[in-house]
């Protein structure tokens, strides 16, 4: 059972629907003070009058890193735990308002921006949303954004969902070094009906979208292991996924990624690329009493 959360601020990122609603539900329930980080404020403000105590909205659109800069500076007080939840899969080719692609500039780049620019305020927990996906995902650091290569929007997916791995490690590994108490984790949400599956570009992925979304559970289903990941006494690095057969539902609890998102090395050069791209750094300093 989720422990009380009374008096605790968690921040979830693409909240007003799908996973992210459903998370801020269940955590709101708990008496968390839950804000809702999303670029409709309309759709938020909806979603936030009907949690139990109600919630709060502010704007961040992780397609801009601007919007995540302003997000950040107007953050003035301690987070608990930060959800980096909001995603998009297949969605038309395009690019973001940095010129990125859209998979790994909002999946992966905004959420690394956000957190290294929250982390001197986050006391507890940082989440990332990942997803079974990421075992088909290669990372192509010299071509993260398919500028030179033909575009595959599941390849482009998989690509983000393992980036959200490695950063994850890697974060972990960074704040082990810097001897903050504050955690890492991940979470698989399985198989979810959320509305990611209705935002496919191509004939052929609404057809695989149609044929997947009967064998989905559902959003609070699926919102079950980022809770877990959020909130029970975990290590740091911990990849929640569901139990069940091919990890698509289920009880929450502690899996393996694939061998790609345990390459610390692989980790490590795709945290330089993204500072470098988002121009944000890990703000903690190096404790002098751990090894690097």
């Amino acid at each position: 059972m989720t422990p009380s959360l009374a008096g605790r601020t968690v921040v979830i990122t693409g909240a007003n629907s799908g996973i992210g609603r459903a998370t801020a539900r269940t955590l709101a329930a708990r008496g968390a003070r839950v804000v809702l980080a999303v670029r409709d404020l309309g759709r938020g403000r909806a979603a936030a009058a009907d949690l139990p105590g109600g919630a709060e909205v502010r704007r961040l659109d992780l397609a801009d890193l601007s919007s995540v800069r302003a997000f950040a500076a107007a953050w003035t007080e301690p987070v608990d735990v930060l959800i980096n939840n909001a995603g998009v899969m297949m969605p038309p080719p395009g690019l973001t308002v940095d010129g990125f692609e859209p998979h790994f500039g909002i999946n992966h780049l905004g959420h690394f921006a956000l957190t290294n620019l929250l982390l001197p305020r986050i006391t507890g927990r940082v989440v990332t949303v990942s997803a079974g996906g990421h075992q088909a995902g290669t990372l192509d650091l010299d071509d993260p954004h398919w500028r030179s290569r033909p575009y595959r929007p599941f390849s482009a997916y998989a690509q983000s969902k393992l980036a959200n791995l490695l950063f994850t490690a890697e974060l972990q590994r960074r704040l082990t070094a810097s001897g903050s108490a504050v955690l890492a984790t991940a979470a698989n949400p399985g198989l979810a009906a959320t509305n990611l599956l209705s935002h496919g570009g191509s004939r052929a992925v609404r057809w695989t979208n149609a044929l997947l979304r009967p064998l989905s559970q559902s959003d609070a289903g699926g919102a079950r292991t980022t809770v877990h990941a959020a909130t029970a006494d975990l290590p740091g690095n911990s990849y929640i996924s569901p139990s069940g057969v091919t990890q698509s539902r289920g009880r929450p609890r502690v899996t393996t990624p694939s061998k790609a998102a345990r390459d610390p090395e692989r980790a490590r050069q795709l945290w330089i690329l993204s500072e470098d791209m988002t121009a944000t750094t890990f703000p903690l300093p190096r404790s002098p009493h751990l090894a690097a």
